[in-house]
């Protein structure tokens, strides 16, 4: 009998990734035995790695929004050899479904999305009211069309590499002496996703006075939002606090993250990867909705301001104000870290 195959090709977001575990687990439920690898931006190697269910990461070597057809054709071509049964495409891009019919996949499944007839075999018209959350219409690709999802789907578990977080703390010159509250102020998107660093050094002044210290995480891009917020601390409050935006790899990050006993969040990718480690996680929403993308974990206290014109799913807010963030107090966020 044939090896069973399958081929995804993943997302190109940190936390549209993470929700991606979702699916990989329902499939190697639904198909036991079988063999998923992962098509995916390079970047997202460390993240794959920790998850269990992935066999092999298979670097897309074409940048997000870049069609490159000669390459795609090269890279498909060179995968007809590992003689895949099934691809399962997330991304809803034209782009996105040639691979798969260059490496001669007999079976291609995904939304309708743009148009892609004849690249997909398997393509389905996506009823949001029936799939409101992004994690189902990854799930969904795993049934037959039109199956009914069971209620509740697998939630993302990422591995911790134990030995690694213990190394960092060195590196890093860190200790879990104090418990730690990890502060995720970044968002890729955009800065309607970014609640403000006046509001997240409050809330970092009150737990450091219960005793706490700070962790800052994020990218290279939101270094700069880290040290304003440790910034606007006294001397003594800031020697309990430490900036690693910037400083850590993924894979850094994710072990980091696993040492927090509670994490505030933007929703983020990194909120998704506290999420899927299982820490104690209190999330701030702007311009976007826990309706779509919430964190998969029940340890999550999702908190937001509604107003009139939200949520906007923009990337700046159109009326210039920012009250969805602004006026969702940091008092808010101290009660809850109360509650983990």
């Amino acid at each position: 009998m044939a090896e069973n195959k399958i081929l995804i090709v993943g997302p190109s977001w940190v936390g549209d990734m993470v929700m991606a575990q979702s699916l990989f687990i329902t499939l190697a439920k639904l198909n036991p035995g079988a063999t998923i690898d992962v098509l995916a931006p390079p970047w997202s190697r460390p993240l794959l790695q920790r998850m269990p269910q992935v066999f092999d990461a298979i670097d897309m070597p074409v940048g997000h929004g870049a069609i490159d057809i000669g390459r795609r054709r090269n890279l498909g071509k060179s995968l007809r050899s590992r003689h895949y049964r099934q691809a399962i495409v997330l991304p809803n891009s034209l782009k996105s479904a040639l691979l798969p019919w260059f490496a001669d996949i007999p079976l291609r499944v995904g939304w309708r999305g743009e148009m892609r007839y004849g690249l997909l075999n398997d393509l389905r018209r996506l009823d949001k009211q029936k799939y409101p959350l992004l994690v189902q219409r990854f799930n969904a690709l795993a049934y037959p069309a039109g199956w009914d999802l069971p209620a509740v789907q697998p939630a993302p578990l990422l591995r911790t590499d134990w030995h690694n977080a213990s190394r960092l703390l060195k590196k890093f010159s860190l200790d879990t002496h104090r418990k730690v509250l990890t502060l995720c102020p970044g968002a890729e998107f955009g800065p309607a996703k970014r609640w403000p660093t006046h509001h997240y050094a409050t809330v970092a002044r009150a737990v450091i006075e219960q005793g706490r210290q700070v962790w800052l995480m994020g990218s290279e891009k939101d270094k700069s939002i880290a040290e304003a917020i440790v910034g606007a601390l006294s001397s003594t409050e800031r020697s309990h606090c430490k900036v690693l935006a910037g400083a850590t790899k993924l894979e850094e990050a994710i072990d980091l993250l696993a040492l927090a006993d509670a994490v505030v969040s933007n929703d983020s990718g990194l909120m998704h990867i506290a999420a899927a480690l299982r820490r104690s996680l209190v999330v701030v929403y702007g311009s976007t909705s826990p309706d779509f993308t919430p964190p998969l974990h029940e340890d999550a206290t999702i908190l937001s301001h509604p107003i009139d014109c939200g949520p906007c799913f923009r990337r700046e807010c159109p009326g210039g104000h920012l009250k969805c963030l602004d006026e969702l107090s940091p008092e808010r966020v101290i009660r809850a870290l109360s509650l983990h």
